[in-house]
């Protein structure tokens, strides 16, 4: 699940990259000119062709992923898919704008260093021993992660964890702080991953799903933060504690020779950054307000009892989405003068030049890509081919889902993986005619579930890089963790998602019927 390219340079990272360069345009150009999918209707087999070699360019990056994502704009228009007026539309809209702004904020956040302060005023709040210097590492990091990218967020905490790994090691011997150096960085890893699907803007397939809900099923109530966090939070709540308590037994065990940091030490790292300044003070305002009008700016429905959104205050509140608030905070901050640096201001576009732009290129890429398979009928031509599955038990379907897209997210870019996919579980549950949320929901948030490999994620890459752990050990440790993911996220849809998103088993919601 890479959100950037981490792709092996040895021979047989270039072999295979050789081979996806060659072989992915010749399979789609056999696709195009000797396949017929759907006679009388060739934009479906030219849809699949584009798809495929999309996926394939992804799967290697045998270009960057973002030029892959580019691919629509050109060859959409030439196979007779989408206008091109079209298919230019799909990669900007207020699900962008949502990334933006809200990665304009972590930009200020991590300019003037709160994220640190945060980081070790959790450190200190749980204490120096070693199975608390674990959970402080583990909430440190998943609660960055919600709102900082997760790859930012590993690269803050592993400076941090190795300061407190040294000081370990000379207190108690590196041979006796192997296993929990080992345990440390990839519960840093881990709890990036883990907290970054709480929040729609926490990791990039949670914003893709957004937009191509909306695409296939415009007339569908919306996902709002606060509804998506209502549903994500329990399932990394519920990993939280079960990694917290794996990695414990696994790493640290009953071992009680091993000599903790004095609060002296933690006290000593946190006075280095000096006093609050005004501008971390001003951000800290601004961050908690983000969240805020995030959280309420929709209706939040409990049973019975409607709690009215702020939006409600404006005469049009349906014109309010969650980027239009994520633009506000960030305008704000280029607003707001710096005390600290004369003449400026707490945000400048120097430091918002750090915008991963080729994410937001991919986002573009997944969206037309969504949108061809709409416009096509690949994604209806897919469900036909997939009505078999029509009297399967949903939770043995969503286990499946789970299973397939944790596993491939292990070798390819989850952004990518869940852009793909969408769409055609989008087809099937439009197709066996079942609620369309019971099988995106949890392939988007199993696109964060792969644990097992370094090139799986950057925060996994991020960790390897410190040469303290081996591919193994991160394999060992992450298979079952992969397949805990599979089962938490099954069980939680079903159960419970199915309450917050007023999924009924076997009734086809009206906003599905539309498109079908």
């Amino acid at each position: 699940m890479r959100n950037e390219s981490n792709t092996d340079p040895g021979s047989g990272g270039q072999l295979l990259r050789y081979i996806g360069f060659f072989a992915a345009p010749l399979f789609a150009a056999y696709l195009i000119f000797f396949a017929d999918l759907e006679p009388g209707n060739p934009a479906v087999t030219n849809t699949l062709a584009v798809a495929i070699l999309m996926a394939l360019w992804w799967m290697t990056e045998v270009v960057p992923l973002a030029v892959t994502s580019l691919l629509p704009l050109v060859l959409f228009p030439a196979l007779g898919v989408m206008d091109g007026k079209e298919v230019s539309a799909t990669y900007f809209n207020h699900v962008i704008f949502l990334f933006i702004g809200g990665f304009l904020v972590a930009l200020a956040i991590q300019k003037w260093n709160l994220h640190k302060r945060i980081a070790l005023n959790i450190l200190r709040l749980v204490g120096s021993s070693p199975a608390r210097i674990l959970l402080g590492f583990m909430f440190g990091t998943a609660f960055l992660s919600m709102w900082i990218s997760n790859t930012a967020t590993a690269m803050l905490m592993v400076p941090i964890a190795m300061s407190i790994i040294h000081k370990l090691e000379d207190i108690n011997g590196k041979d006796l702080m192997r296993k929990f150096t080992v345990g440390l960085l990839l519960c840093i890893a881990y709890s990036a991953s883990i907290g970054g699907i709480s929040t729609l803007v926490g990791t990039p397939p949670n914003l893709s799903f957004a937009r191509i809900f909306h695409i296939y099923f415009p007339d569908a109530p919306e996902i709002s933060f606060a509804a998506w966090f209502f549903y994500a939070f329990p399932i990394t709540l519920l990993l939280f504690i079960i990694l917290f308590f794996y990695l414990r037994v696994l790493f640290i065990g009953k071992r009680k020779s091993w000599k903790s940091l004095s609060r002296q030490d933690m006290n000593q790292d946190y006075r280095a950054l000096g006093p609050m300044i005004f501008e971390e003070k001003v951000l800290t305002i601004a961050f908690a307000g983000l969240a805020l009008l995030w959280f309420f700016r929709a209706d939040i429905a409990f049973g019975a009892f409607t709690l009215p959104g702020w939006s409600n205050l404006f005469k049009n509140p349906q014109f309010f989405n969650d980027g239009t608030v994520a633009i506000f905070v960030a305008v704000l901050l280029f607003l707001i003068p710096s005390k600290q640096e004369k003449g400026t201001f707490l945000m400048d576009w120097k430091a918002a030049e750090d915008i991963p732009w080729e994410i937001i290129l991919l986002f573009g890429g997944g969206f037309a890509l969504a949108s061809g398979f709409k416009e096509s009928g690949l994604s209806s031509w897919f469900g036909t081919q997939l009505e078999f599955l029509r009297n399967v038990h949903p939770v043995v379907l969503i286990a499946s889902i789970c299973f397939l897209v944790t596993f491939l997210t292990e070798v390819t870019s989850n952004t990518a993986t869940v852009e793909t996919l969408l769409p055609i579980l989008a087809g099937l549950a439009i197709t066996i005619e079942e609620n369309p949320l019971l099988f995106m929901l949890p392939a988007t948030i199993s696109g964060s579930m792969a644990f097992m490999l370094p090139v799986a994620t950057p925060p996994n890459a991020i960790i390897f890089g410190t040469r303290k752990l081996q591919i193994a050990q991160m394999a060992r440790a992450g298979f079952i963790l992969n397949l805990i993911g599979v089962l938490v996220v099954t069980l939680i849809t079903y159960y419970f998602g199915t309450e917050i998103f007023d999924i009924v088993q076997g009734v086809f919601p009206e906003w599905a019927k539309a498109v079908h």
